[in-house]
């Protein structure tokens, strides 16, 4: 940052008066270059600085320290929109008002005794103006030494904790069926979490599977890194996933957003956010449930522009898709700004392990959170301990149908989805049948029955006889039945049959079934039952609606 003379550079010898009188020094000089050569040594001296700070008011110092705590830096949108303007006004005016005598806001007082200035400095985003401290000044403010900011909110009341919802590490779980599907082909459920945190959906998963290097180009599992993945314990799939997520650019929490939808070509560092974000968090006690409105509630009042350059609120067109407004403006802060502070502590935070949630009931929405066991290490990107094994077995049954309890290894349960139909999934189990039409999808895959085989041997508890044969004659025959739906004409007697065969409406006959009996082709039953007509016999169609 510029020093007290850069800061100063540029100020008529009027301006340099005024600040000489509000540090009660006595200010003899020709011209403004000579005064500033007198005056900068006076406003460095410490004992100088350590008077004028004692003069401020309460209000102007709480100022002054909140500036010096941020290392001397905040933006100045921000800093004067939390703490007042600067009026802009020529020396003449100035000299005739005298507005240093009486400022409109903190930020006046401080700008007229040259204790903040302003001015543009590159920033990865572009250039951004900022207030400032000077840096041959920062060291003599006493905020600027050994006292640290205050944690971001409050600690949470009992009521705001009393039901708990941990982290429980599905995320893994739901990742290994995302993966199965997308290798299948097939759609995968919509969505994977439930409330109080953000509903997990596929896209969104999706999106972090390819962040953590899973995923092709095109969306599709690649091989060798999704088999490793699933093959490694519980805690270094989740920590590689985690240390994806925190140094993603790719994953953009502003973008999926719930009931908000981003317009135009406006670009927004998602990284800068995150980070900023865990920043925030940093300051809070482990173990200690932290109120999570105080928490949105100080980073609005102390840091609201964390993801906006230069706080610009105007630029950005995010629309409401519920009520169709755009929401530009500081105003809607809570509903952009805030809202990605809560999707990412209920969202990825809790996901990934960080943060375990709790609400007031089990209905509402979270009002409280803290760091989980598993915090520290995923934050440096180490496996948590503690993480359960998966060492559970199959339970395949004589039905066709196998159960895969939640801690079967994932990389076992990815292969028999990949050879069953999905029937049913639980918190606790998933549910898979094979299915002569699955074994086919397989074998279209490249896999075979005795890889299925191989995989129930080493895997399942039990591979019931019945099953095993079953199996087998597929593999050498096929399908040996079939069940499907058909329309069965019956007539009085043998020689109705025979008549409507000889008729036009032969060829809408099927396979007999008796000498009553026929099945009907699919869509024919008017043409028959109008042939019968022709020949003198009614009929009628007892079907449900499509069958005919």
């Amino acid at each position: 940052m510029p020093v007290l003379s850069e800061s100063l550079q540029g100020r008529d010898l009027g301006h340099l008066r005024i600040i000489a009188e509000l540090w009660g020094i006595e200010l003899e000089a020709p011209d403004a270059r000579t005064a500033m050569q007198k005056l900068i040594p006076a406003l460095l001296d410490a004992t100088a600085v350590e008077a004028l700070i004692g003069s401020l008011s309460p209000e102007v110092k709480l100022v002054l320290s909140d500036l010096a705590r941020h290392a001397g830096r905040i933006p100045w949108a921000q800093f004067t929109r939390k703490y007042g303007m600067v009026r802009e006004m020529g020396a003449g005016k100035r000299d005739r008002e005298r507005p240093y005598l009486q400022p409109i806001s903190p930020v006046e007082a401080l700008w007229y005794r040259a204790l903040v200035a302003n001015a543009f400095f590159d920033t990865p985003s572009g250039a951004e103006e900022f207030a400032y401290i000077p840096d041959d000044l920062l060291p003599l403010i006493p905020a600027a030494t050994g006292e640290a900011a205050p944690p971001m909110g409050r600690q949470a009341s009992s009521a705001e904790y009393a039901q708990i919802f941990p982290v429980d590490g599905r995320l893994l779980d739901h990742a290994c069926t995302l993966l199965a599907a997308l290798r299948l082909g097939i759609a995968p459920p919509e969505v994977f979490s439930s409330p109080p945190s953000q509903l997990l959906s596929a896209l969104t998963l999706q999106t972090l599977l390819a962040t953590a290097g899973l995923l092709d180009d095109s969306g599709v599992p690649l091989p060798d890194p999704v088999r490793t993945f699933l093959e490694i314990g519980r805690g270094e799939a989740l920590a590689q996933i985690m240390s994806a997520w925190m140094r993603s650019t790719g994953f953009n929490e502003l973008r999926l957003l719930p009931n908000l939808k981003a317009e135009g070509k406006w670009v927004n560092d998602p990284l800068r956010a995150r980070q900023t974000i865990l920043g925030f968090l940093s300051g809070i006690p482990a173990g200690t449930w932290w109120s999570m409105s105080s928490f949105v509630a100080a980073i609005k009042q102390r840091n609201p522009d964390f993801q906006r350059p230069a706080g610009d609120y105007d630029s950005w067109f995010i629309r409401d898709e519920r009520s169709g407004e755009f929401l530009r403006g500081f105003e809607h802060w809570d509903e952009v700004d805030g809202a990605l502070i809560r999707y990412i502590l209920t969202g990825p935070l809790h996901w990934l392990g960080v943060l375990d949630l709790a609400s007031s009931t089990p209905e509402a929405e979270v009002t409280a959170f803290r760091f989980s066991e598993w915090s520290a290490m995923l934050l440096q990107g180490e496996p948590p301990r503690g993480m359960a094994l998966e060492d559970e077995p199959l339970l395949v049954r004589s039905d066709a149908r196998v159960r895969a309890l939640s801690m079967v290894p994932r990389v076992v349960r990815y292969q028999v989805a990949r050879f069953c139909e999905w029937e049913k999934e639980t918190p606790d189990e998933y549910q898979y049948r094979i299915t002569p039409a699955s074994l086919a999808r397989a074998r279209q895959q490249g896999l075979t029955v005795g890889h299925l085989l191989a995989l129930l041997t080493r895997h399942a508890k039990v591979i019931p006889p019945s099953l095993l044969k079953a199996l087998e004659r597929w593999d050498q025959h096929g399908s040996e039945a079939r069940a499907e739906k058909l329309v069965v004409l019956r007539v009085s007697s043998p020689e109705v049959l025979q008549a409507l065969r000889k008729s036009r409406a032969a060829r809408f006959l099927g396979d007999p079934l008796a000498p009553t009996a026929v099945v009907v082709k699919a869509g024919a039953t008017e043409k028959v039952l109008a042939a019968l007509a022709e020949l003198g016999y009614l009929g009628e169609a007892r079907l449900d609606p499509g069958d005919a």
